[in-house]
């Protein structure tokens, strides 16, 4: 077992991000390590409301959500790293490089998230990051979020 495994669980997620359901989509932290990377879980059930439309007869996970994910996951690093989120702060997704998918992702599936963080400057973190199924990478891209008060 990893010295940074931690288990933090969807109540204490919901104290960082302000995602409620349908949106929240991370289940469970298992590993931090403050200001450098995370690793996080999603159960993929056929009971996701976007299953309805995508697709009926092969429900496949919409990959603009895997990227959601990954950068909400960011965002769990971004602010656990900080301790906690200002009732007047959000972090939002603000940029993307190099995306690609690998494979899809289906109903049973679970969602292994893992973020690095690249750099963090005025409240801007860059993040390396990556969503795999079984070991096998879905999907993997650069993600960027920024604190902004609101």
């Amino acid at each position: 077992m990893s010295e940074h495994a931690v288990s933090i669980d969807v109540r204490e997620i919901m104290r960082y991000l302000p995602h409620r359901y349908p949106f929240l989509l991370v289940d469970r932290v298992t590993e931090f390590e403050a200001n450098t990377r995370i690793k996080a879980l999603k159960n993929v059930t056929i009971n996701e409301p976007f299953f309805v439309g995508h697709f009926e007869q092969y429900p496949v996970m919409p990959g603009v959500l895997i990227i959601e994910a990954l950068a909400q996951a960011a965002g769990i690093l971004a602010i656990k790293s900080q301790g906690e989120r200002a009732e007047n702060e959000l972090y939002f997704f603000v940029g993307i490089d190099n995306a690609r998918f690998k494979r899809q992702v289906v109903p049973g599936d679970q969602l292994v998230f893992e973020v690095e963080q690249i750099a963090l400057k005025r409240g801007i973190g860059k993040y390396a990051a990556r969503a795999l199924v079984d070991g096998q990478v879905a999907c993997e891209a650069e993600i960027m979020c920024a604190k902004r008060e609101v």
